[in-house]
């Protein structure tokens, strides 16, 4: 599971984030606690995305 945390966004607009996310991924996803959990390690992918819609994306753990 990738795991994507502190983005300070509405609940609206993090399902919509999500949906866009696990679209690009082909994965299921969810969001719990404003926080969103794609299936699967998409890391890479995730990080790239992240930083090209203009958020500060910092890796953690293994």
């Amino acid at each position: 599971m990738t795991l994507i945390t502190g983005i300070p966004r509405q609940e609206v607009e993090l399902r919509e984030l999500l949906g866009e996310l696990k679209k690009m991924c082909g994965s299921g996803g969810s969001l719990k606690s404003g926080n969103l959990e794609i299936q699967g390690d998409h890391r890479d992918v995730l990080f790239t995305e992240l930083k090209k819609r203009g958020f500060t994306v910092k890796l953690a753990g293994g």
